[in-house]
């Protein structure tokens, strides 16, 4: 009977694996022996001499291969491979679900949690679950109100570095992002698609309480505190509570130390050098000096109109919008501005506050 041709004629003596060459038989074949080669630093031990030496260069700094483009340096030319990809924009590894590509397959297994319904990370505090345990370290700082990111220019801490990021952009000039209506740069594309609601009258963002519709998540937020009652920001002083920062803000007048100035001015401590008139806050005096100098900084985006004072703005663009939040109560008739609707009603009232002084006739 003839003997079978082995497919693979080298044979391993412990296994009886078949391999396909002499080299390949030796390199198995230490799998079955002890690790020979020890690193003097780390103790740590490697079959293979290779592995070993590519381990020494960890302790030694070695950095052999070098990036043609930024000339970082890397001990593996694995890590360099990787790192290529920076430059190249080259994303091989591509998430079945979505399509979403990634230039790491570590990126594309984290990826795929946010396609599994598991939940395996706990916070102890308010037993809250995540998929990934860096959202969890992120969500704890809520509790412990850690902030751990700094930005070096104003110092200003942050509890995630992705807020960081975003900030960081505040201190410079570039605006690479353009908003295709009216041209408009900025800094940050979140600020473009924000911005770009102006265009559109979109408000995705509805309390359900209420059914009132923000254009930002963020005036949703703030919203739902009338709902909630929650008041977060608390005055040293008498410590009373405020909704919003910019009511604290104002209160703190109420307990200016300078005592001249309350005196004198009863608060109001910017006065007009065109007139009289004196106001509470800077802001409040700018606005008001355009009455003297016609200045009409404030463009529509969508007409060519200008105004004076950021109200007028605000109520000008309802104009453009399909949107008109004020109702009747009887007539069901809606208006786009508070005023057209305080009109309307003299209507229905048999008020008539207005008299004419030739022939006294009464309208409303």
């Amino acid at each position: 009977m003839t003997d079978v041709i082995r497919k693979n004629p080298y044979q391993c003596p412990k296994c009886f694996k078949d391999l396909s060459n002499k080299f390949n038989l030796e390199r198995h074949i230490k799998n079955h022996l002890e690790k020979p080669h020890q690193c003097s630093e780390c103790l740590k031990k490697f079959k293979e001499t290779i592995d070993f030496e590519r381990h020494m260069k960890v302790h030694t700094g070695e950095k052999e291969y070098k990036c043609s483009h930024c000339l970082a340096g890397f001990s593996k030319k694995s890590e360099l491979v990787k790192h290529n990809r920076i430059h190249t924009g080259e994303k091989p590894y591509q998430c079945l679900q979505c399509l979403k590509t990634f230039s790491l397959n570590s990126y594309l297994a984290k990826h795929m949690k946010v396609h599994s319904e598991d939940k395996p990370f706990e916070c102890p505090e308010c037993t809250k679950c995540f998929k990934r345990k860096t959202e969890l370290l992120d969500h704890t700082r809520i509790h412990t109100g850690e902030k751990p990111f700094q930005c070096p220019q104003c110092l200003k801490t942050f509890t995630q570095k992705s807020n960081l990021r975003k900030h960081v952009k505040i201190h410079t000039t570039d605006k690479p992002h353009q908003c295709s209506v009216c041209l408009k740069n900025f800094k940050r594309k979140s600020d473009v698609n924000t911005h770009m609601t102006i265009h559109t009258g979109e408000k995705p963002y509805k309390c359900f309480e209420c059914l009132k519709s923000f254009t930002q998540n963020s005036g949703l937020i703030k919203h739902m505190r009338t709902h909630t009652g929650e008041k977060r920001y608390r005055c040293n002083e008498c410590l009373k509570n405020f909704a919003y920062k910019h009511n604290l803000i104002n209160h703190m007048r109420v307990h200016t130390k300078n005592i001249v100035h309350q005196h004198q001015y009863k608060g109001k401590m910017h006065q007009c050098l065109k007139c009289p008139k004196k106001y509470s806050r800077k802001c409040d005096l700018l606005s008001h000096v355009r009455v003297h100098t016609g200045e009409r900084p404030l463009p529509c985006l969508v007409c060519p109109k200008k105004f004076k004072q950021r109200s007028n703005l605000s109520k000008h663009t309802r104009i453009h919008r399909a949107e008109a939040p004020y109702k009747h109560s009887v007539s069901l008739r809606n208006f786009k501005r508070k005023c057209d609707l305080l009109g309307h009603r003299m209507v229905h009232s048999e008020d008539k506050p207005y008299q004419c002084l030739e022939c006294l006739q009464d309208f409303s």
